[in-house]
């Protein structure tokens, strides 16, 4: 599914969009913490405990006091990457259905984390959530091709659960992308975008063209991919009109939901190329 052409083409892409990439996903950021940092920015007395290695022997021999520099200390910004491997992913059956092209998503905003050498980690979910630890570095990129080319979609989804068990594990404010076809009930997507919510929250919807323009194919069988039920019914005109109204009002709810918490909502076809979906994203933001 990922191949070295796919890492090929990110190198490229990174090399192309350098500039506008390191202004919204670099980590640092920035915390007034005594320590050894990088650019010192004033000083105070020394106090009991203080390393003496932040002495400033220069200001003692003007003033006969001790005073220790103080530094601004760089803190990495960890992101974290959701990736929904249920069985609605899973569609459609032939060609590039949504677990793939998500999981594609998912390494490109991986790859480009790794290139500033931040930390990041990529966890699947379903109803239940399989959690990766962030890491550095071309090893865990690596890792994580391997863990989603092995990855079957499958399952039923529940994103409240998953995230709540995830969000025990994030110590600090951090970055968390979230993606997923978001074709569950809003009353358990909600929840699971709150608790996120006091993180940079990027939410990206992943639809088949198929699933936004649906055709109208009359007496149909259809089968549910996580439940596996069956049902007959006619996609008509009417219920083409009503699906589509009802998918827009679904649409425009989450988006109302990201924007009260400051969070980024985005909706892309799987025919859109990936490279440009993670271009809107960062442009967008």
């Amino acid at each position: 599914m990922i191949s070295t052409d796919f890492l090929r083409e990110l190198e490229r892409f990174s090399f192309l969009a350098q500039k506008r990439v390191s202004s919204q996903y670099t980590g640092a950021r920035r915390s007034t913490k005594v320590g050894r940092g990088t650019d010192a920015y004033g000083f105070r007395e020394y106090e009991r405990g203080d390393d003496f290695r932040t002495i400033d022997w220069k200001v003692y021999a003007r003033t006969e006091k001790l005073y220790v520099r103080q530094f601004e200390e760089y803190r990495d910004l960890v992101t974290h990457i959701l990736l929904d491997t249920s069985g609605s992913m899973d569609y459609p059956a032939e060609g590039l259905n949504k677990y793939e092209y998500a999981a594609m998503l998912a390494l490109g905003f991986a790859y480009l984390v790794m290139k500033d050498n931040e930390k990041f980690a990529i966890s699947t979910f379903t109803d239940n959530i399989n959690i990766s630890k962030p890491g550095r570095g071309r090893v865990n990129l690596l890792a994580s091709i391997d863990q989603l080319n092995a990855t079957k979609p499958g399952g039923s989804t529940g994103l409240n659960e998953p995230v709540q068990q995830y969000s025990s594990v994030i110590k600090s404010k951090s970055r968390v992308i979230i993606i997923s076809d978001f074709l569950a009930p809003l009353d358990d997507i909600k929840p699971a975008l709150y608790r996120m919510g006091r993180h940079d929250l990027i939410v990206i919807q992943v639809l088949d063209p198929g699933e936004i323009e649906l055709e109208e194919l009359g007496a149909v069988k259809l089968r549910d991919l996580e439940t596996r039920e069956q049902m007959f019914t006619d996609i008509n005109t009417g219920f083409v009109l009503e699906y589509g109204s009802e998918l827009q009002s679904h649409n425009a709810a989450l988006k109302y939901e990201c924007d009260r918490l400051g969070a980024d909502f985005f909706t892309f076809r799987t025919d859109l190329p990936i490279l440009e979906a993670i271009y809107r994203t960062i442009h967008g933001r």
